[in-house]
């Protein structure tokens, strides 16, 4: 079936033009500038009209919490939010239970994914201080890379032998993503609350348990790691402007040290605990305004590469307490790219450059395969966005099953309309087609 999208304002490789898209079956067979419609014949044309058409967004880090933890979520409701939201490809997590540590636990994600995701799906393999006998066996075609806690308070993943980090830096042979904050530092941290404040201190106190120093000292770590092996690093979640200092800017996607912002570590600061409690409670913390307005510094100046959620929805009645009853993580999979459109209208940076950060970047730095750009024979992976409409989150249009946002209660001027996954309209204005199953993604480890 071949579709036309025509009468929008295209977004892609920095550059931002009228122009039309001709769709043939999956793949994208022509784009075109100017007004003019493409002499071809079509089966379906798609009035793009006063909306933004982008690549669909690719969220290298997401939680969708199957196998084991599906009361909070499952691939089916998450990718259905993805889909909402304009995100046509993710990576997920491997801290499920099974933990994804295993070739038999990794296989069984992508066969619930083949029945169950609608949108486009691959899955970290997860390290730990035993297992890198096996990532020899891995396919590198199949997944994006491996995923490293060094520091991590979520299951028992946490990789902390020096050994152990030195093996899996210098046998991995495929990017390293990497959770870092220094666990020594935390407890520290947590034991001298807790004699201050009591058993749970109460959320606003997290970001002094989950420090600065806590995660500067494990990134810094990480880094010396991949500078000493010759290792593909990726930092996930960057939270603080002392970490920036040991990122690279961005000159090319053939770099081997790269780091990702999530949007709540863009859009909230310390301050908004008092407003919003342990909703957004997340691990590292969000910090003070001066970090966050670091990060937003470095989204536009390129010392950040990726812009990405940490998608971890839990249900509220596992938000409640304080830091150490309260879960930490939250649902942002659906509201990912409308959030950072908000920051494209306050100036934090160009819908050039979130394009490069949300769509082109995770495409490069991982090698994703004929996606993430609006490109000739790359797959129909496409997002229509309109602004100047207002609208309000409420809990009747969030998708996540665990049925509560952050954001419930603000009022966007810029909207999903449609999202496009390997040319079928998988979402369309406020319906998401629950029989359509995305696509495994393909990686082309170059580097």
């Amino acid at each position: 079936m071949r579709k036309l999208i025509e009468g929008g304002t295209i977004v892609n490789e920095g550059r931002t033009f009228d122009g039309s898209i001709v769709v043939d079956g999956k793949d994208i067979i022509a784009v075109t500038e100017g007004k003019n419609r493409p002499e071809v014949p079509v089966d379906e044309t798609i009035d793009a009209s006063g909306c933004f058409v982008l690549p669909g967004v690719i969220d290298d880090h997401v939680h969708f919490r199957e196998p084991g933890l599906t009361e909070k979520a499952d691939i089916d409701s998450e990718s259905r939010a993805a889909a909402a939201g304009g995100v046509t490809s993710y990576f997920d997590m491997p801290n499920t239970v099974p933990q994804t540590t295993t070739l038999e636990a990794l296989d069984e994600k992508f066969s619930l994914a083949a029945r169950k995701s609608h949108v486009n799906y691959s899955f970290f393999f997860g390290a730990t201080n035993d297992n890198s006998h096996l990532f020899s066996q891995l396919d590198g075609t199949r997944i994006p890379g491996v995923k490293l806690f060094m520091g991590s308070s979520t299951g028992d993943m946490l990789v902390d032998r020096r050994e152990a980090l030195d093996r899996i830096f210098a046998t991995a042979g495929l990017p390293i993503m990497v959770h870092c904050e220094d666990t020594a530092i935390i407890n520290r941290n947590m034991a001298h609350a807790k004699t201050l404040y009591g058993d749970d201190p109460v959320v606003s106190h997290h970001p002094e348990i989950r420090s600065a120093e806590a995660c500067y000292e494990s990134t810094r770590l990480a880094v010396e790691l991949a500078r000493s092996h010759n290792a593909q690093l990726h930092v996930a979640h960057l939270t603080t402007e002392r970490e920036l200092q040991l990122i690279p800017a961005q000159t090319s996607h053939l770099q081997r040290i790269t780091a990702e912002a999530t949007v709540s570590h863009l859009y909230f600061s310390d301050r908004d605990y008092a407003r919003l409690g342990t909703r957004i409670k997340c691990n590292p913390a969000v910090k003070t305004e001066r970090d966050r307005d670091a990060l937003q510094q470095a989204v536009a100046d390129g010392r950040i590469s990726v812009v990405a959620t940490d998608h971890a929805p839990h249900l509220l009645s596992q938000k409640e307490g304080g830091c150490v009853r309260a879960a930490s993580g939250m649902p942002m999979l659906q509201f990912s790219l409308v959030t950072m459109l908000e920051l494209v209208d306050r100036g934090v940076l160009t819908i050039e450059r979130l394009v490069e950060l949300m769509c082109h970047n995770p495409a490069l730095i991982f090698g994703v395969e004929g996606r993430g750009f609006l490109r000739p024979g790359y797959r129909a992976d496409i997002v229509l966005v309109r602004p100047g409409r207002a609208w309000t989150v409420t809990s009747s249009c969030i998708e996540s099953r665990c049925g509560w946002s952050p954001m419930e209660g603000h009022t966007y001027l810029w909207q999903v309309q449609q999202t496009l996954c390997n040319g079928h309209t998988v979402y369309s204005r406020g319906h998401v087609d629950a029989d359509y199953i995305g696509e495994p993604l393909r990686f082309n480890h170059a580097q």
